[in-house]
C-alpha cells in the first residue's frame, strides 16, 4: 500500500481503466483504498471535462450510457474540486518555470497536478509520464 497524502485526485486514466474492466464505483473506489488506504478521493473538474469528452466521442449508444452512469455514480460519491484562481496562480507558475527550462506539460495535466497540489494531495494515474514533470506533485501509479 502506497501512503497518499491528504487525499488523491483521481486522474482520467485510473477512471477510465475502472470502467473499461466494468467495475462498478463501490469496486473502483475499494479498489483505490486497497491501494492507497483510508484517504479521500477526489476529481478536479478538469477529470470531470476528460471523462465528459469520452461519453460523447463513445462509438455506440452502449458505451455512452455505460460511461455516462459510471461518472454520474463516481461524481456522487467524491468530490469534484473546482479549479480556483489560486490552482490558476499555480498553473502559471508552474507552467512559466516548466517552459523556461524546456518542459513541456500538457494543459489538463498540469490542471490536474496543480488542483492536487493545492490541497495537498497525490494524484492516482497510469500516465507518470507527464505528470511526473510536475515539481513536488505525488504520484500514485495504477
Amino acid at each position: 500500500m502506497e501512503p497518499a497524502s491528504l487525499g488523491v485526485i483521481l486522474d482520467s486514466s485510473v477512471v477510465i481503466e475502472a470502467e473499461r474492466r466494468h467495475l462498478n464505483v463501490a469496486q473502483f473506489l475499494k479498489q483505490i483504498v486497497q491501494r492507497i488506504g483510508e484517504t479521500e478521493a477526489a476529481l478536479c473538474a478538469i477529470t470531470v471535462a476528460e471523462l465528459a469528452h469520452g461519453i460523447y466521442r463513445a462509438d455506440t449508444p452502449e458505451r455512452r450510457e455505460r460511461r455516462r452512469a459510471f461518472l454520474d455514480e463516481l461524481k456522487a460519491a467524491v468530490p469534484v474540486y473546482p479549479i480556483t484562481d489560486g490552482t490558476a496562480e499555480l498553473v502559471g507558475r508552474i507552467g512559466a518555470e516548466s517552459a523556461a527550462a524546456g518542459v513541456t506539460i500538457p494543459f489538463d495535466d498540469l490542471l490536474i497536478g496543480a488542483s492536487a497540489l493545492e490541497r495537498g494531495y497525490a494524484v492516482a494515474t497510469r500516465n507518470r509520464r507527464h505528470f511526473q514533470k510536475i515539481p513536488g506533485l505525488n504520484l500514485i501509479s495504477f
